[in-house]
């Protein structure tokens, strides 16, 4: 697999000489300062591709901007609504814009208002770091007890209602201040965060909208884009939910295996493919993320590797951010999957690697001292899952199994 490495562009702390520090032999990142519903110019992708190709000190980096996270999708795109048809185009004329400029895969998500949520940024680990954290009666108590959305009880178990008014109750202002700005924080790497007022506007949006009907105008969006994205011999790499699971109403329509084989049924071209989240996938019990590795495996165009330790294994069940061979999920059975199928793909004459990146790393060491990273993405915690990664990869060529496939598929 072909190691990558996330960066928020010239304002990210974790510079580019971080990163190649790091050992990462490609760069993946977006251009987060344009709208969604925009068209990415040339000019502005040639910009990024400088950037990412040049150290601070000026010298060449020996980086490319390889993998695109995220073209971000308009709310108008999901909700079929206002200019959604003029933000297709310009989607179509950002990839033609990609394409040319020789990058071909993209990383994209449906989900509405929020991408990834937490409602813990800095939660501390045993080892004496900090990691990211998702607790299901935090959020139910910033939606009962600080949103106040309308209905919210009937989402919760009474358990959990009764635990979040507990928790509420016995809370100061700064915590329900910390757990309002991580639930309401934008877009990562924009550095957009909404009151509590244009949060409950964004959400209003989605009142009465349900799975159904997201799928549905996921499966339109798609069935204009990807027939483009195979001509211009791109990748499109759909993420999973993040939890996988519906909060504070919103519609949460894939997070499974077979939410992800609908997909590839409904629109079934070459570039149709998905961003194999270990960690967003790993959030539920019921999904066999090895497994999924496997049965998927020509669907996966890229994969972000990260491990969670689930408070239990009910669905929904709150998770934090663990070590990246610790948590629940066994990596070492995804990587040898992965593995496998690239294996499998170069017996067909396809060469090109599937490009991995660690993702969220603990907070560790001198970064604990800083408070200008983004959230999960501090250099140290990433360089040691990327190391941990990198020696089962290392592990797995040099001893693999019979059929080089992990028992686990």
């Amino acid at each position: 697999m072909r190691q990558t490495w996330r960066w928020f562009g010239p304002s990210d702390p974790v510079s580019i000489a971080d990163a190649r520090q790091a050992g990462a032999e490609a760069i993946v990142t977006a251009l987060h300062h344009v709208p969604a519903g925009d068209v990415w110019t040339a000019a502005e992708i040639e910009r990024r591709q400088e950037e990412v190709g040049r150290l601070p000190s000026g010298a060449p980096s020996g980086l490319r901007w390889e993998v695109v996270e995220s073209v971000f999708v308009s709310d108008d795109i999901k909700l079929q609504r206002g200019d959604w048809r003029a933000h297709i185009d310009a989607y179509k004329q950002s990839l033609r814009n990609l394409a040319a400029a020789g990058i071909r895969r993209v990383a994209y998500h449906f989900m509405p208002v929020l991408d990834w949520t937490r409602t813990d940024l800095a939660w501390p680990t045993h080892q004496g770091g900090l990691a990211l954290r998702f607790d299901m009666t935090d959020l139910a108590a910033f939606d009962l007890h600080i949103l106040r959305r309308p209905g919210a009880e009937a989402d919760y178990p009474t358990e959990t209602v009764e635990q979040a008014e507990r928790r509420f109750a016995d809370s100061d202002d700064a915590w329900r201040s910390r757990l309002t700005a991580n639930l309401t924080a934008g877009l990562p790497g924009s550095g957009e965060s909404w009151s509590l007022g244009s949060f409950r506007e964004r959400l209003a949006m989605y009142d009465g909208v349900d799975d159904r009907t997201m799928r549905g105008h996921l499966v339109d969006f798609l069935s204009e884009i990807a027939p483009l994205a195979d001509q211009l011999d791109m990748k499109l790499c759909y993420h999973p939910d993040d939890p996988p699971f519906p909060i504070l109403g919103l519609p949460r329509f894939m997070s499974t295996e077979r939410d992800f084989n609908d997909l590839f049924t409904a629109v079934d071209t070459a570039s149709n493919g998905m961003t194999f989240c270990s960690g967003s996938l790993g959030a539920r019990a019921d999904n066999d993320l090895p497994g999924i590795a496997a049965r998927l495996g020509d669907r996966i165009h890229f994969a972000h590797l990260r491990n969670v330790k689930r408070d239990a294994d009910t669905i929904p069940a709150g998770f934090v951010e663990d070590e990246h061979l610790a948590g629940d999920t066994d990596m070492v059975a995804v990587i040898a999957n992965l593995m496998a199928e690239e294996t499998r793909r170069r017996a067909t004459g396809d060469d090109d690697p599937i490009p991995m990146r660690p993702d969220h790393g603990h907070q560790i060491l001198s970064d604990l001292d800083r408070t200008d990273s983004n959230p999960g993405y501090t250099a140290i915690g990433r360089l040691k899952g990327l190391a941990e990664l990198r020696g089962v990869m290392t592990a797995l060529r040099s001893h693999p199994t019979t059929d080089g496939r992990s028992g686990h598929g």
